[in-house]
């Protein structure tokens, strides 16, 4: 079953070197294990662009969908064999990178 693995982060830095080691050597380990599908960092909230085009006409709106201080910072998708084997990944994973995970199953 895959998994996204969302990372949540609350302050405007990106990953210090520290973090970036670690998170490679986790990465590393995602896909020796086979449990690797794919994962990426994403840019600050303010470089996100809205796209409601359930209307006439598509809106478009600079910045992100919500305004919070928290935000997606980055993502991994897994491979599991169930939730338990995706919750201890995600547990090692926040604290690889150091911030919050949140583990969702693709339906």
């Amino acid at each position: 079953m895959q998994y996204l693995l969302s990372v949540i982060h609350d302050q405007p830095s990106l990953a210090d070197a520290e973090e970036q080691a670690a998170i490679d050597v986790f990465n590393e380990r995602l896909q020796a294990e086979g449990h690797w599908v794919f994962a990426g960092g994403l840019g600050a909230p303010g470089s996100a662009t809205v796209i409601d085009n359930r209307g006439g006409e598509a809106l478009i709106t600079d910045g992100p969908f919500l305004e919070s201080k928290e935000y997606l910072a980055g993502f991994w998708i897994i491979d599991a064999d169930d939730l338990d084997v995706a919750l201890k990944l995600a547990a090692e994973g926040s604290k690889a990178c150091n911030r919050k995970v949140e583990v969702r199953p693709f339906r």
